[in-house]
């Protein structure tokens, strides 16, 4: 019966086809699982639904970056924003560098040739990695800069996000760069997790992100990371070529958002979920309809 299809095939056909057609009439915006992903996440969403019309599907929170990556070269969704430094050293590998436009360069060109990824123009602000303490410890023992850590790491807990135990911009080698050894191996945790953990005294120094309103919330401070040890993290959407080639328009859309988000306006926008716990929809809906400068 070479040529035909039985209705059961024929069902089946149909479904499938209708579901590709569905897929291909939506953009799918993923994030990581953090707040700050999902926030940019939705304010990426919303400018596509503004401005283009277009239907957008949400599949926030899904996981870290390899989760994330692996979701967007697989086509399960069609953007998500990455930031430089994780896309240079987690995902392609390369050592930690510490120039700004050359890891953007890098990136931009690396990841349209495997994995047929374009990089969209960054918002603006660089979320580093934030190494933390608590104030009363940083005043009690001087503590400015991370180099300070090594006169008191020996007495001390740490706890680190999964991510940052693993990754080569992570724990290893900032252990080696500043000659940092803790009392203990430092306790994995939920990077959402850290922060509460250090408040209350569970650990005494963890790896926060430098745009995280918890920080000062919780009246916490910020290490310099005086030997420049972490490479540059610019936020910046990431989406298949193959969705940007169907539709220009959602390109033109993101290019409206390039270089409008700085450094204290995330930590703002951060704090409004993470201490004030207010709606990330309307967070982002709200800052999208403020009239600009």
């Amino acid at each position: 019966m070479a040529g035909k299809m039985t209705v059961g095939q024929s069902i089946v056909f149909v479904a499938t086809l209708l579901a590709g057609c569905g897929r291909a009439d939506r953009i799918v915006v993923g994030s990581k699982n953090f707040s700050e992903s999902d926030l940019l996440g939705e304010i990426v969403a919303q400018q596509i639904e503004r401005r283009t019309g277009l239907p957008v599907e949400r599949r926030f929170h899904l996981g870290g970056t390899f989760v994330c990556h692996h979701a967007i070269t697989s086509g399960q969704i069609d953007l998500y924003v990455e930031y430089t430094g994780t896309a240079y050293t987690a995902v392609l590998k390369f050592p930690p560098a510490h120039d700004a436009d050359s890891v953007r360069r890098a990136v931009t060109a690396e990841y349209a040739r495997r994995f047929g990824l374009t990089w969209g123009k960054p918002f603006g602000f660089n979320n580093t990695f934030a190494i933390t303490v608590r104030r009363r410890d940083a005043t009690r023992y001087g503590l400015t800069r991370i180099a300070d850590l090594a006169r008191v790491a020996s007495r001390w807990k740490a706890g680190f996000g999964y991510e940052f135990l693993e990754r080569a911009d992570g724990f290893r080698g900032l252990a080696d760069a500043y000659g940092l050894r803790f009392s203990a191996p430092p306790t994995a945790m939920d990077l959402g997790l850290t922060y509460r953990a250090l408040a209350e005294g569970k650990v005494d120094v963890i790896a926060g992100n430098s745009t995280d309103g918890q920080i000062e919330a919780l009246d916490l401070v910020v290490l310099e990371d005086d030997r420049h040890y972490f490479p540059p993290y610019e936020a910046a959407p990431v989406i298949r070529q193959a969705v940007l080639d169907a539709h220009p328009e959602v390109g033109t859309a993101l290019a409206l958002l390039a270089g409008r988000i700085t450094d204290a306006e995330m930590r703002r926008l951060n704090a409004l979920a993470d201490v004030e716990h207010k709606d990330i929809a309307g967070i982002a809906r709200d800052w999208l309809q403020a009239p600009r400068p």
